[in-house]
């Protein structure tokens, strides 16, 4: 009788901490030995010559999100999860995202029965909070909490999002009382509104125009104020889809002075920049995002402060508009203005390819380091962690096979998301998931998806480790 149930033997094994060549023994889905020469299992997976890490963690992807504007994500949870899963990534938190005048909780129901027989991965929800009531703040929040949603995002921007100062201050009160972690979009609403006019007023209406309303200025002033904010309420708060160096030197500057300010960005800001929104056409609307794209000087900042520990997370922003829909980027149709354009661009799929290839395989930053920002800080910052992010024995057997060599050229035909563009089309890459076990269960190999939809679960999420440090 075999000892274990898989085991995956002879791989490069990377986590947070060490890298090193060993045998990882899965039994009941989770990891239960480590070691040289283990004992045989009934499923026996050949990993020598491949890199071995955990499942990624995307922390911030947006899945069949109800949306205000009446526009419409082309991804369900079946097509957003399976795409996550043939990327790499085996955990996702999406937002359960609560419109002005809806209950807290009716939002959550809503969420679950989107979700409910659909993913092939496992997740959970952070919440989204655009209507703090005192029966929100005083009731709802505290209780959601309780139920282990403990980890909400907040928007200084938006109309149909935006919290003021002071109720961003009454909502990181709740966060600091009750042990939850508070994500922040940070960019001055007015000054882009004012901006937005500005341009409109001039007809400049382009897809381009939109990074020209949202300058480096506005993040850089809304991540000071969120910096502040968090330091006056004593309490820690991650800042998201950071661009540039403008933000990032503020965030920099308030973690040197002991405020508990963590960071994150994501593949456009590495990869794209404001030339790409201004294709031909109405084609820039497909890399419509806030905040935008910079230049090649601030991509540089952020591959700088990856590799520096300003960041802590790399995540997706998963937006999934197609662009030839009047759904979706062409909600107003082709001629609109760039500020009726639905923001967000795909990139479930490509995440972690696309680090593991311009990072690790160019020698940008070590395993250990991608570990971390794509797996392991994503599960510790969200009350996750041990369970998730790493390979440890005790944790969900949550395990990426790559194969380091392998040359792929990104084509939005390969891939699995419901999105009708990737803007990292024709890329070449270096390095791929082979095999992607979650839980103990081969769900992609070579190529195939090797589970049915429904088998994933929902996640509690204990308190957030940013919070039990603080």
């Amino acid at each position: 009788m075999a000892e274990f149930d898989m085991v995956v033997r002879g791989g490069t094994v990377a986590t947070a901490g060490d890298v090193v060549v060993a045998d990882i023994g899965v039994r009941e889905g989770r990891v239960v030995a480590i070691g040289e020469r283990l004992n045989r299992g009934e499923t026996e997976i050949d990993a020598a010559g491949k890199i071995v890490t955990p499942g990624g963690v995307d922390s911030h992807c947006h899945i069949d999100q109800p949306m205000a504007d009446g526009s419409v994500m082309a991804d369900d949870f079946a097509s957003g999860t399976i795409s996550a899963a043939f990327g790499g990534t085996t955990t996702v938190l999406p937002f359960a995202c609560q419109m002005k005048g809806q209950s807290l909780r009716s939002v959550v129901e809503d969420y679950h029965r989107r979700a409910d027989g659909k993913t092939v991965i496992d997740y959970a929800f952070h919440l989204i909070i655009s209507d703090p009531t005192d029966q929100v703040l005083g009731q709802e929040l505290p209780a959601l909490i309780k139920d282990g949603y403990t980890s909400f995002k907040i928007y200084m921007t938006y109309d149909d999002m935006k919290l003021n100062d002071r109720e961003i201050l009454d909502v990181l009160a709740v966060a600091r009382r009750e042990g939850a972690m508070t994500m922040i979009h940070a960019e001055n609403t007015d000054c882009i509104a004012w901006l937005t006019e500005q341009l409109e007023a001039a007809g400049h209406t382009e897809p381009k125009y939109h990074a020209t309303s949202r300058p480096s200025a506005v993040e850089r002033e809304a991540a000071h104020r969120a910096a502040t904010l968090a330091e006056v309420a004593d309490t820690p708060v991650l800042i998201v889809h950071v661009s540039g160096a403008e933000a990032i030197d503020q965030i920099r500057a308030a973690q040197a002075r002991g405020v508990r300010v963590y960071a994150e960005t994501c593949p456009q800001y590495l990869f794209l920049t404001a030339d790409d929104l201004d294709m031909e056409g109405f084609e820039g609307a497909k890399c419509i995002c806030s905040p935008p794209p910079r230049d090649a000087a601030n991509q540089e900042a952020v591959w700088t402060a990856l590799t520096t520990g300003v960041f802590h997370v790399f995540s997706s922003d998963h937006a999934p508009f197609s662009y030839a829909d009047d759904k979706g980027k062409q909600l107003h149709g082709k001629g609109a203005s760039f500020s009726y354009v639905p923001n967000g661009i795909p990139g479930l799929e490509t995440r972690l390819p696309l680090l593991f290839s311009e990072g690790v395989g160019k020698g940008r930053m070590d395993l250990q380091t991608f570990v971390k920002l794509t797996a392991t800080n994503s599960a510790w910052m969200y009350g996750l962690y041990p369970r998730k992010g790493t390979i440890a024995v005790g944790a969900d057997a949550d395990i990426v096979i790559w194969d380091p060599d392998r040359e792929v050229t990104v084509t939005n035909s390969a891939l699995h998301h419901n999105v009708d563009y990737t803007p990292y089309e024709g890329m070449k890459l270096t390095g791929w998931p082979e095999t992607v076990i979650s839980r103990g269960t081969i769900i992609c190999d070579g190529g195939e998806l090797k589970v049915d939809k429904g088998r994933g679960q929902f996640l509690q999420c204990d308190q957030p480790g940013a919070v039990r440090v603080g």
